[in-house]
């Protein structure tokens, strides 16, 4: 499936089959595509949690509203971040690059993130964001399907997954197939009731 298409057709669906497994290899593609989405700085900030643990699937169901998608999908992503990977051995993202652009963005991510935790955390949710989506599309054009989900307990959850003290839950992302298809959409509004042209 072609990316349009796969924007197109992408939905959020509730149920899946809890038979269905997935393949080594298909798991593998589509976490290696999902590395594949920007982040700022190339910090990689994204530090997804790929549950399979059938007994920590159902505790963490637990916390979350009792959604079955946690436990029915056949690959479960809890999508974490790490607030400090600016810091940690920057020069990692940039060990590619000609030393005058080290030169340059090195000290730049320093001065950007260093003692501001809300610009941290608003990347962590760009970050993840901009992952999620990456996950969805290229579930899609895998056959498969998919669902964004918030509505849990983030304090439960990160306690189930021992999440570090310097780490954020965004969202989790469920991909699986589909035993109904997702609600009709909902009501799209019309591009004049949403876009802005220069100003408001």
């Amino acid at each position: 499936m072609d990316t349009i298409a796969a924007i197109q057709n992408r939905r959020a669906v509730k149920h899946f089959d809890p038979a269905h497994k997935m393949t080594a290899a298909e798991e593998q593609k589509l976490l290696s595509l999902a590395i594949l989405s920007p982040t700022a700085f190339n910090i990689q900030n994204w530090r997804p949690v790929v549950v399979k643990d059938a007994t920590l699937r159902q505790r963490i169901r637990e916390a979350s509203w009792g959604q079955a998608q946690v436990t029915d999908a056949s690959l479960f992503i809890i999508l974490c971040a790490d607030l400090r990977s600016w810091e940690r051995e920057p020069h990692r993202y940039w060990q590619n690059a000609i030393p005058a652009v080290q030169e340059f963005l090195l000290p730049a991510i320093e001065q950007y993130y260093r003692g501001k935790d809300q610009v941290q955390r608003d990347e962590a949710m760009r970050s993840c964001g901009m992952m999620a989506q990456t996950l969805m599309l290229a579930a899609k054009s895998l056959g498969y399907d998919s669902c964004p989900m918030d509505g849990f307990d983030f304090e439960a959850v990160g306690k189930l997954i021992n999440l570090p003290g310097d780490h954020v839950i965004a969202m989790y992302v469920a991909i699986g197939k589909a035993t109904q298809e997702a609600w009709p959409r909902g009501g799209q509004l019309t591009l004049e009731e949403i876009i802005t042209t220069d100003r408001f």
